[in-house]
This record gives structure tokens, C-alpha cells and sequence, in this order.
């Protein structure tokens, strides 16, 4: 299932199950950095929300939803 998230993302591990650039599919780490566009793992790599599908524990979320700077989507 697809949801919004309105949580924090920094701290959260996660895997990119979805991705238009497919050599980033089954990629796994912490968030350490959010901006508007992306998100920084804690492997260095650097990802565009708006290209990924991300499972966070049990759900599955579109990078697109998250396409927000991170005080904005909080408080929506």
C-alpha cells in the first residue's frame, strides 16, 4: 500500500524498491540529510525523491509525495 508521509524522514532506514534509475533498486540506508528534491543516505549516495519508491519499516512511499521540504510536509 501507498501512502503520504507526514513523519520525519532523518533517521530512517530505508530500501529504494522502485526507481527510474534501476541500478539504485535495493538500495539500503539511513537518511542523514532531506532536502525539497532529495534525500542523502548515509552510503553517500544522494537520490531524487521524484524518481523512487521508498519502503520505510512497513510502508511503501512514493517520492513524489515526499516532494516537499521536510517543515512543509510535517505540518500538512
Amino acid at each position: 500500500m501507498v501512502t503520504r508521509w507526514r513523519k520525519e524522514l532523518i533517521g530512517s532506514e530505508v530500501e529504494v524498491i522502485s526507481s527510474k534509475n534501476k541500478t539504485l533498486v535495493g538500495l539500503k540506508g539511513k537518511i542523514i540529510e532531506e532536502t525539497k528534491n532529495t534525500i542523502k543516505l548515509d552510503n553517500g549516495k544522494t537520490i531524487l525523491k521524484s524518481h523512487v519508491t521508498l519502503k520505510i519499516g512497513d510502508e511503501v512511499v512514493e517520492g513524489e509525495k515526499i516532494k516537499k521540504r521536510p517543515e512543509d510536509r510535517i505540518k500538512k
